[in-house]
């Protein structure tokens, strides 16, 4: 059941990745100049003070990680930040192979 919870989790991340991708590609031949929705940008414009919040508790826990991790996260592109997360939890939460010769009784 969780599986499956997640597993629709990582394709509606997939999805709103491709989305992002088609958006950002739209307004590309819209205007003829690349810019890419930052994922920070997003966030910034879905729930500022989420994010406000989360700055001030991950600089009172680990501050390196802000600069080092965080901060790298928020600049890269939507689409980017958005399909790798979703990829990665279907890949993770993926169905287990059968066992050949054997019952899961």
């Amino acid at each position: 059941m969780i599986r499956g919870f997640f597993r629709l989790m990582g394709l509606l991340l997939l999805a709103g990745g491709f989305v992002f991708m088609v958006y950002d590609g739209a307004r590309w031949v819209a205007d003829q100049t690349l810019r890419f929705t930052r994922f920070g940008q997003f966030w910034n414009d879905v729930h500022q003070s989420s994010q406000q919040a989360f700055h001030v508790w991950m600089e009172g826990k680990a501050p390196w990680l802000w600069n080092s991790v965080v901060r790298v996260l928020l600049d890269q592109p939507v689409f980017a930040v958005m399909g790798v997360l979703g990829i990665l939890l279907m890949l993770l939460f993926r169905p287990r192979k059968p066992l050949i010769g054997y019952s899961r009784n």
